[in-house]
């Protein structure tokens, strides 16, 4: 697909003189352009799935704020003329646009990765809001708030899984993945991506994201699955890994993900994209053992539980 039109880019956010668009990275909802205005350079994300509600988009700058404010950096949002941070195109995608920063993939093997990632995501958690509720332009199905009250009833249904306490949600990014964490120009890291913001609690957070960086295959990496445990609690963040339902977030995440993918790969226009995906997925779903054998090394660590 060709990047949005310059004409309408240029009536939209003010651009003036040389306009230049280059394809960025593609991620599973959407493409990044580069955009380079004179001296500025914009990273312009352009969104091919259902766009955020404007509640979702006020907690993202809302939170991004915050976690700039405890030492987290994220690319800023930049609003069109009139003020908004989302943009309907002419061709029916949406559009967002960022300050551009100059990113890099991080190296899984650097030795001190793991502290680094338990230290991020402990001072995520500290600056997070309560969320109790989920924000808008998720799902609002005309059933979604007479289901929603019940979570016994759903619990029955899970013999494994379970809804997380409400009283322990918070706003939490959801998707801290590899391609969603990088470095900038002077080796810090930089969180990218808050498409999936939303609620969860710290314990499934923190649990997914163990899997996410250190499960890249078979086995769990458990020596820094530990390391960056530590870190966590080291940096005060208030997540513990105890029972079986703190893996809850991650299967569920695995499996819509894949379930999403399934759906993509009918269209031509996504289906290359979505098969590598597929297989990706499939690579590195986790199995139950994988699950007891991280509680046990966990309980195992000195610190507070």
């Amino acid at each position: 697909m060709s990047h949005p039109d310059e004409e309408f880019l240029r009536r939209q956010y003010g651009w003036s003189g040389a306009l230049r668009v280059t394809r960025g990275p593609r991620g599973a909802l959407g493409q990044i352009w580069r955009v380079e205005t004179g001296d500025d350079v914009h990273a312009l994300k352009e969104i091919y799935a259902d766009p955020p509600g404007d509640g979702r988009i006020e907690a993202e700058l809302d939170f991004t704020r915050r976690a700039e404010r405890a030492g987290v950096r994220s690319p800023r949002s930049r609003p069109d003329l009139w003020g908004r941070h989302l943009v309907a195109t002419p061709r029916g995608t949406w559009l967002r646009l960022y300050e551009w920063l100059e990113l890099t993939r991080v190296d899984l093997a650097e030795a001190a990765l793991p502290a680094e990632l338990g230290a991020l995501l402990a001072r995520l958690h500290l600056a997070a809001p309560p969320a109790r509720t989920e924000l808008d332009g998720i799902v609002q199905h005309p059933w979604y708030h007479r289901v929603s009250p019940i979570p016994e009833r759903w619990a029955q249904l899970c013999a494994v899984l379970s809804p997380p306490d409400q009283d322990e949600l918070v706003l939490c990014h959801r998707d801290l993945h590899p391609e969603n964490i990088l470095r900038d120009e002077r080796g810090g890291l930089v969180v990218v991506d808050w498409d999936n913001l939303g609620t969860a609690t710290p314990s499934r957070e923190l649990a997914a994201a163990l899997f996410d960086w250190f499960c890249d295959g078979p086995e769990p990496d458990l020596g820094a699955m530990g390391h960056m445990y530590d870190s966590y609690v080291a940096e005060g963040g208030p997540g513990r890994i105890g029972g079986q339902e703190d893996f809850t977030m991650l299967v569920a995440t695995r499996v819509n993900f894949l379930q999403l993918q399934l759906r993509k790969v009918e269209d031509p226009a996504h289906r290359e994209w979505a098969e590598r995906e597929i297989a990706e997925s499939l690579r590195i779903m986790p199995a139950p053992r994988h699950f007891a054998l991280v509680r046990d090394l966990l309980r195992s660590r000195p610190g507070p539980k």
